[in-house]
């Protein structure tokens, strides 16, 4: 189960020169070495390289990050405050088959990759029902792309 003590890397736990210095480290082209206390350097992999500064960006703008698996569950409830829905409809989508989850005893629980999963196809359906309208609305005539307003 997600803990976001153990799972969360705050950055006003870092002192920020530190913070500043790693960020422009990760912000120059080519790679950054690891260093072991006894000298042995290792390169990072590409990557993984990008993941690292695209972590050390947020947290260089202050922003806090969460890290979890993919194969971590999420309570209804939780993964309902993730896609921004009501935990009634989320558990709807459930027992319709939209999305897979499993039960721990009586509890139904969802993997964030499958949260990901429907996310996706759920933008994908919007972006298309947006396309399908627009298309009729220049079909019909409406669309005035030269309209200043009143």
């Amino acid at each position: 189960m997600l803990t976001t003590r153990t799972n969360r890397l705050d950055p006003s736990l870092i002192p920020a020169d530190e913070l500043a210095r790693v960020a422009r480290a990760f912000a120059r082209s080519g790679h950054v070495l690891l260093t072991d206390s006894e000298g042995n350097q290792t390169e990072i992999p590409e990557l993984l390289f990008q993941h690292f500064a695209h972590i050390v960006r947020l947290m260089s703008e202050h922003k806090a990050i969460v890290m979890l698996p993919e194969d971590e569950a999420f309570t209804t409830q939780a993964a309902a405050n993730y896609l921004g829905m009501s935990r009634q409809f989320f558990v709807g989508l459930l027992e319709k088959g939209e999305i897979p989850f499993h039960r721990v005893g009586t509890h139904r629980r969802v993997t964030f990759k499958d949260l990901l999963e429907y996310e996706k196809l759920r933008d994908k359906r919007r972006r298309e029902a947006m396309d399908r309208l627009t298309d009729e609305v220049h079909k019909a005539g409406l669309y005035f792309s030269d309209y200043k307003g009143d």
